[in-house]
C-alpha cells in the first residue's frame, strides 16, 4: 500500500499570509530573503506602532538620527508606502537611479543618512498611493532585496500602523532584529501597545523598547509640564512586558519645526539619548 500524503503540510504558497508561519508545528518554513551583494546590513531594527498618528517617522528619524551622530553609518526603509514621509523630512527629493541590473540606489541625505521612499520613485510625489496589499507588501520586499544599500551599520524600517500586510511581510522576509514600538499616553495605549508586541512576539522578534511621544507639552512661559492626552502610564506598562523605556518625547516645537523646513539631517534629538539598541 502506497504510503499516504500528508495533504495538511504547510507550503511557502500556504503560508505566505500567515501571522504563525514561523511557529506552525507543521513546517517551520523561513521566508526571510537574503539581501543583495551589493549590501552589507548588520542590524536592521524595525519602527511600529498599533496605531496611526503618534509620531513613528519622528521617532524612526530621531533613532537613525542619534546612531549617525555616533559615527555609524546608517539606512532608512521606508515601508509606510501609503503615507511616506522620511524623505521630505531629509529634505530628499531627487529621484532614486536604477543601474544596469535593475538594482537601485538610495537617495543620500546631508548627513550621509541612505533613503528608499516610495517617494524617491515617483513622478510626482504628491501623487497619492492607490495600491492594494499584495502590491504594497511586495514593494517593501524589493526596497530590501533590489536597493543597493552598501555597508550599514543599522537599517531602520519606518512600518506602516497596525498588524496588515506590510509587517508581516517585513517580519518573515527581512532579518529583523528588534523592533520599538512608537506610542501616545492615551486610554488605549495598553491594549494597541500590546497587539503589537504580540505580534512581534509571534514572529519570534525581540522588542527592544518603547518609545511614548506627545508625553507632555512645556509651557513656554513657566516651564510647567502640561499632559496634554492625560497621565502616562507607560513605566508600568513596559515593566510588565519586561522591555525597557527607551525615550518620553513632548511635543517640541524646535523638532517640528525641523520637520517642517526638511532639515531634520541637522537634529538632535535629546530626549532619545538614553536608548541602547
Amino acid at each position: 500500500m502506497a504510503e499516504e500524503q500528508n495533504t495538511n503540510e504547510c507550503t511557502e504558497e500556504s503560508c505566505a499570509g500567515c501571522a504563525h508561519a514561523d511557529t506552525c508545528s507543521s513546517k517551520k518554513t523561513d521566508f526571510r530573503e537574503p539581501a543583495n551583494m551589493y549590501s552589507s546590513i548588520k542590524k536592521v531594527i524595525g519602527v511600529v506602532s498599533g496605531k496611526g498618528g503618534v509620531g513613528k517617522s519622528l521617532v524612526t528619524a530621531s533613532l537613525a538620527r542619534m546612531m549617525r551622530e555616533k559615527g555609524y553609518n546608517v539606512g532608512i526603509l521606508d515601508a509606510d508606502i501609503t503615507g511616506p514621509s522620511i524623505p521630505k523630512m531629509y529634505g530628499v527629493h531627487t529621484k532614486a537611479a536604477a543601474t544596469a541590473e535593475n538594482n537601485i540606489l538610495p537617495c543620500t541625505a546631508k548627513d550621509g543618512t541612505k533613503i528608499m521612499s516610495v517617494n524617491l520613485l515617483l513622478e510626482d510625489e504628491s501623487a497619492p498611493v492607490i495600491w492594494r496589499g499584495p502590491i504594497i507588501a511586495s514593494v517593501v520586499k524589493q526596497f530590501w532585496t533590489d536597493v543597493m544599500w552598501g555597508d550599514l551599520d543599522y537599517l531602520f524600517v519606518d512600518m506602516p500602523p497596525g498588524t496588515g500586510d506590510v509587517p508581516l511581510t517585513v517580519f518573515q522576509s527581512l532579518p529583523v532584529d528588534g523592533v520599538v514600538i512608537v506610542t501616545s499616553p492615551q486610554d488605549l495605549v495598553q491594549m494597541i501597545v500590546k497587539k503589537a508586541a504580540n505580534m512581534a512576539e509571534q514572529m519570534n522578534i525581540p522588542v527592544l523598547g518603547i518609545v511614548e511621544n506627545y508625553s507632555y507639552v512645556k509651557c513656554p512661559d513657566c516651564g510647567r509640564e502640561i499632559k496634554v492626552f492625560g497621565e502616562s502610564n507607560i513605566e508600568e506598562i513596559a515593566a510588565e512586558m519586561g522591555v525597557p523605556v527607551l525615550g518620553k518625547m513632548p511635543i517640541d516645537m524646535d523638532l517640528a519645526r525641523a520637520v517642517e523646513e526638511e532639515r531634520f539631517y541637522e537634529v538632535t534629538n535629546p530626549y532619545m539619548n538614553d536608548a541602547e539598541l
